[in-house]
């Protein structure tokens, strides 16, 4: 199994209505057209910004089937399939899969702390059951469990199923062992935001980032330039997004793209608790922020 995913990949919020809580697929759509349109490479809906781990397995099949029917292949699908159990994230790859998903997403998580080889057993397979490509990711700050530079590229290297991984870490020396154990033949993804400029110095192939909820033109803006080798104007535009990037991790990510979305006219919902809404403070900043970042010109 190959990909061609690369460049920008954007995680679109899971969208609830105020009132009923219930999951609102009006409101998705008019996220996924926003940044379709503005030409982000690829869609990565159930992940940490679509709160996956807070959806029941009805929301979740719904929020899953109704994204990639929506986005239609106008651009690829990466649906992650992360669950508490492998019976579980083995249920939600056939349903990617079944849905027409493009490749899916796989991030080890548990109760207790998995070694290496339980790790290896769960990720496998979830990759080896089904005919799409897989991208194995590591984030240590939300499960607990990190998986080093060289047990990522031996998971790419001996399971067919899996070829890309995102790292998430925020440890740039991550991405230059990856890039150099693989001697720069494994696909890799930068998932912390303020890495974003020195990732594609390290040899990423793309981004996965909620920003493109916020500012999709500008962060398309920003890797276009870089993709066209000018890396000046990329650093331009880059630093008028960073503090849109810094305040969005600066909380969980529903809360603080959620608020984004309403200063911008779009009623996502509340975050589903326990996470809570963003503070004045915070809400402040992000504004401030949004403003800074969604005034970059965008050349037509």
């Amino acid at each position: 199994m190959s990909s061609t995913i690369k460049g920008i990949v954007a995680y679109p919020i899971t969208p609830f209505d105020r009132d009923t809580g219930a999951f609102d697929p009006k409101t998705l759509h008019t996220l996924l057209d926003s940044m379709i349109s503005s030409g982000v490479d690829a869609i990565a809906p159930l992940g940490s910004t679509g709160e996956s781990a807070y959806l029941d397995d009805a929301e979740w099949e719904s929020v899953a089937w109704e994204t990639v029917d929506y986005v239609d292949r106008r651009v690829p699908t990466v649906v992650g399939v992360s669950d508490l159990t492998t019976a579980g994230a083995l249920r939600r790859a056939s349903i990617a899969a079944d849905a027409g998903a493009d490749a899916m997403m796989i991030l080890p998580t548990s109760y207790w702390h998995l070694g290496e080889q339980e790790i290896r057993e769960h990720v496998s397979a979830v990759a080896d059951s089904v005919d799409i490509p897989t991208m194995i990711y590591n984030n240590p700050a939300t499960t607990g469990i990190d998986m080093s530079p060289e047990f990522l590229v031996d998971l790419v290297s001996t399971v067919d199923g899996i070829t890309m991984i995102k790292e998430s870490t925020g440890d740039i020396t991550r991405m230059n062992r990856i890039n150099e154990l693989s001697g720069g033949t494994i696909p890799f993804f930068n998932g912390s935001n303020p890495l974003a400029l020195q990732s594609f110095s390290a040899g990423a192939s793309g981004w996965c980032t909620a920003a493109p909820c916020l500012a999709p033109e500008q962060v398309v803006h920003f890797w276009r330039l870089l993709e066209s080798g000018d890396r000046s104007g990329a650093g331009a535009v880059f630093d008028k997004i960073e503090p849109l990037l810094k305040v969005l991790v600066s909380r969980g990510l529903p809360s603080t793209v959620k608020a984004g979305l309403e200063f911008l006219g779009v009623d996502a919902g509340l975050p589903r608790r326990p996470l809570l809404p963003l503070d004045d403070n915070t809400r402040t900043a992000l504004s401030d922020a949004l403003s800074v970042a969604r005034g970059v010109i965008v050349a037509s």
